[in-house]
């Protein structure tokens, strides 16, 4: 009897809070404890590659990979784009696009990519060919193009606020990389190095966006889930990543 009174004192807090407007400085903290919580930083697989354990099959299945994540990035942007509802709306968000396609002369993030992809021993037209994507990856990212197509513009500009959080990873694992995994060609990093400048633009638009546009209890908290999905979508790739290249005994 008493566990079933806390659980309804429980909802009941849940329910009221469910109804209150976070502050600015409130909103932005709630978006935050998601990625202290969820951010992809803490998968095992993650943490291997920081402790330099991860083998040279790992490395180069992790970049196979994730390249099928980083060719999506802008198509995944372009379906925020069309549903945008105004010009200055899409001027704000087309150069997300431009920094992984590039342009005529200007590569971009994805080539870069394939770059990392050389300096780990894959083939470039290995890369391309997508050959070791396995089905768990391409269903993730598959699913997060998806919710930028279909839901409300400003839930899918929310979920790309992971760019909050990869700062810091990335320069740790430009360091990591440098320092535990030898045989990779330094030249390969440089994609690493663009975002170290380009994540947080990108993260100070999406949280203007959001924090102007969520005005509502309901808003906030559909924001807040967005960024959730988000950070399970890194998180399943990687977990589709880790069973698929497990060490040779």
């Amino acid at each position: 009897m008493l566990e079933k009174v806390g659980f309804v004192g429980q909802e009941k807090e849940r329910n009221q809070e469910s109804n209150v407007l976070w502050t600015a400085d409130e909103f932005t903290e709630r978006l935050k404890d998601v990625g202290r919580s969820y951010y992809h930083d803490k998968h095992p697989f993650h943490v291997k590659m920081h402790q330099g354990t991860l083998s040279r099959e790992q490395i180069r299945g992790w970049v196979a990979n994730r390249y099928y994540y980083q060719k999506c990035v802008p198509i995944k942007d372009a379906a925020i784009l069309s549903n945008l509802p105004s010009m200055e709306l899409r001027r704000q968000w087309i150069g997300r696009i431009i920094d992984h396609d590039g342009t005529n002369g200007e590569d971009g993030g994805i080539e870069a990519w394939l770059r990392l992809g050389e300096a780990v021993g894959l083939s470039r037209e290995e890369v391309l060919s997508e050959e070791h994507v396995v089905p768990g990856v391409r269903f993730a990212v598959d699913a997060y193009v998806n919710f930028a197509r279909t839901k409300p513009w400003i839930e899918a500009v929310a979920s790309s606020l992971t760019e909050l959080f990869s700062p810091d990873l990335i320069s740790k694992r430009i360091k990591i990389l440098e320092r535990h995994y030898t045989w990779i060609d330094k030249s390969g990093l440089d994609y690493f190095q663009s975002r170290l400048t380009q994540a947080p633009k990108d993260s100070d638009t999406a949280m203007r966006l959001v924090l102007t546009y969520c005005q509502t209890p309901e808003a906030q908290q559909r924001a807040v889930a967005a960024l959730r999905f988000k950070c399970d979508v890194l998180w399943a790739q990687l977990d589709a990543t880790e069973k698929a290249f497990i060490p040779k005994a």
